[in-house]
């Protein structure tokens, strides 16, 4: 079973402890805030009280056994100290929240092999959803490479997937599609797949193509 620690139970940490934890992903939970650690002790397999910008907690804890750390400290000192000491006891992964472009930059530099904007991230994702009508969800994979999760143009109704011919025409992909009346999900349709009026498509592919298909 893979295992991970995360540093620091802010709000970010507590909900991605919970979720990792949901696919089977071994927690431990490190923070000075006691009301914290109460807080998110029965959901992981291990909660402490510990400060985690101490490289001998992190020893002590056995993180450089671990797949990975995740480090979601708020201040820009305290995040850096912890991911330099990650990087000394040769953490194999080390990914941490940023506050923003610039703290990002630092704690690549000092070692940090991912890094993550929940509050950019998040807002990118809403104002997708927000300027778009039939856009219900809107995930970036990579630069100018997107997932999105639609409601079906009045156009796609009632037609294949072969009629439609999305990906010789737009350059999309339909990767999903998830039914509500009866409740079903489809993996990868195949090209006779009729939509539905209560379908959702979820459908992957260049921003630029992304949106001419939100255009329809």
């Amino acid at each position: 079973m893979r295992n991970y620690a995360i540093i620091g139970m802010s709000s970010f940490g507590y909900f991605l402890a919970r979720e990792l934890v949901k696919e089977g992903i071994e927690v431990v939970a490190i923070d000075l805030d006691d009301e914290k650690i109460e807080k998110i002790k029965s959901y992981v397999s291990k909660a402490v009280i510990a400060d985690g910008t101490d490289r001998n907690t992190l020893e002590t804890l056995g993180v450089q056994e671990m797949d990975g750390v995740v480090v979601s400290l708020g201040q820009i000192e305290s995040s850096v100290l912890t991911i330099l000491h990650l990087k000394e006891l040769k953490v194999r992964r080390i990914l941490a929240k940023a506050i923003s472009e610039e703290h990002g930059k630092i704690l690549e530099m000092v070692g940090a092999t991912e890094i993550v904007f929940p509050e950019k991230d998040m807002a990118y994702r809403v104002a997708r959803t927000l300027t778009h009508d039939n856009i219900l969800d809107h995930v970036p994979l990579a630069e100018g490479y997107s997932i999105i999760e639609i409601s079906p143009p009045t156009s796609f109704l009632h037609k294949s997937l072969a009629e439609l011919d999305l990906r010789r025409k737009y350059g999309v992909q339909v990767i999903v599609i998830k039914g509500y009346v009866p409740n079903s999900l489809v993996l990868v349709p195949t090209a006779d797949y009729v939509i539905k009026d209560d379908d959702v498509l979820v459908i992957m592919g260049q921003d630029s193509h992304l949106k001419k298909v939100q255009g329809l």
